[in-house]
């Protein structure tokens, strides 16, 4: 009995002394960001960080609605940017494994219009050209809609084009992520923002979307620029309601409504659940998958090497954290960062979203992105 007594006391002993590390390891990383918010000038920022497959911390600073005074919380919800991609990224590979498309496919064929470079007439521009911006495709000519690719609507469409044949170049280019969301109607014949909560975001537990509508508005994050004197509020832009439009709504036609290329909002500890089903090739520790082990490796694989770019998904060889490859995506609008990075092998990733800067830099110091990342790094994952 006195043996028994001996190891509960000493396991209540460990669990203790792990319970104040945590606890100490949390506040040594709050203090640091707290200097490095206010270094940049930071308005709101919400974090997340994966370690051994499971999210470990998630922590809210600042104010969401600055005019109002409305504090940042775990249930803000941020417009997430580029990030959005692969979440239309990876709805578009659900159709590929149900044999409703191949990444080879012409994306004419998909558009119901010529998507052709007129430069490079006989060279097809495919489904997977565009998911990794190799398709030769600029944002010239808007992407908001669709008229200024279409040659019976823009007779300046050729200008959508670069100069370097499809599949040999890359440009990063917004207008293929609408496009390819405009295709995801066609194929799952459900209207795009639908689909990807029911076949995406409620299968993970996860509250958010591409409709603003259909979300809780007093949720979200005010957007900030800052103008050298003053922080503007940009949320009018953000989180415009497209009611009337959505009324008279017609699919695949009128899919940019929804930004399939930056309009997701969701919370940090919400992209960070996202987060694990990328960092496990499809299925999430808890075994709920979405997409096969080979569709997930497919979006993690480079096609360019000026960007290291997959589909949806790009590869930073040690540019935020020296010495280390990391995986996942970027995002930035309307005076957000926001930032998903994952090591697939060790299993730890991190989240940010900050809802504005003064500071707009590509440094350690003046970066939000790089400055969060690094922190989170150092407090939680490095020995």
């Amino acid at each position: 009995m006195n043996r028994i007594i001996k190891s509960l006391a000493l396991v209540g002993t460990a669990l203790a002394l792990a319970a104040c590390q945590g606890t100490s390891q949390e506040a040594e990383f709050e203090k640091d960001m707290e200097a490095f918010r206010e270094s940049v000038g930071n308005v709101a920022l919400s974090v997340a960080v994966v370690k051994d497959n499971q999210i470990i911390y998630t922590h809210s600073f600042g104010d969401a609605d600055l005019e109002a005074g409305v504090p940042a919380t775990d249930e803000t919800l941020y417009r997430i940017a580029s990030i959005s991609k692969s979440f239309t990224a990876t709805s578009i590979m659900q159709m590929v494994e149900q044999g409703k498309v191949s990444l080879d496919m012409d994306a004419s064929e998909l558009a119901g219009f010529p998507i052709r470079n007129p430069k490079y007439p006989d060279t097809v521009i495919t489904l997977e050209m565009m998911m990794s911006h190799t398709s030769s495709l600029n944002d010239s000519q808007g992407y908001f809609d669709f008229l200024g690719i279409n040659p019976s609507t823009n007779p300046d469409f050729a200008k959508c084009y670069n100069d370097y044949e499809p599949g040999k170049g890359y440009e990063y280019c917004n207008l293929n992520y609408n496009l390819i969301g405009s295709f995801l109607e066609k194929l799952s014949g459900e209207r795009f923002d639908q689909y990807v909560v029911n076949h995406v975001l409620k299968p993970l537990g996860v509250y958010g979307g591409y409709c603003v509508d259909s979300l809780d508005t007093s949720r979200f994050a005010h957007l900030y620029n800052w103008d050298g004197e003053k922080y503007l509020d940009r949320s009018d832009d953000a989180y415009e309601r497209r009611s009337e439009k959505i009324a008279n709504y017609v699919p695949g036609e009128q899919t940019a409504v929804f930004s399939p290329t930056g309009g997701m909002k969701i919370t940090a500890s919400g992209l960070a659940r996202v987060m694990t089903m990328h960092m496990n090739y499809g299925t999430t520790p808890d075994g709920v998958k979405l997409i096969s082990e080979e569709s997930s490796k497919n979006m993690q694989t480079p096609r360019s090497s000026d960007e290291n770019y997959g589909l949806a998904l790009w590869v930073d060889d040690c540019g935020y954290l020296p010495g280390i490859r990391l995986v996942g995506h970027t995002g930035g609008a309307y005076g957000l960062n926001s930032a998903m990075f994952f090591n697939p092998e060790e299993k730890y990733g991190f989240v940010m979203m900050s809802s504005g800067t003064k500071v707009q830099g590509d440094t350690d110091e003046t970066s939000i992105i790089r400055g969060s990342i690094q922190r989170m790094y150092k407090h939680f994952i490095a020995e």
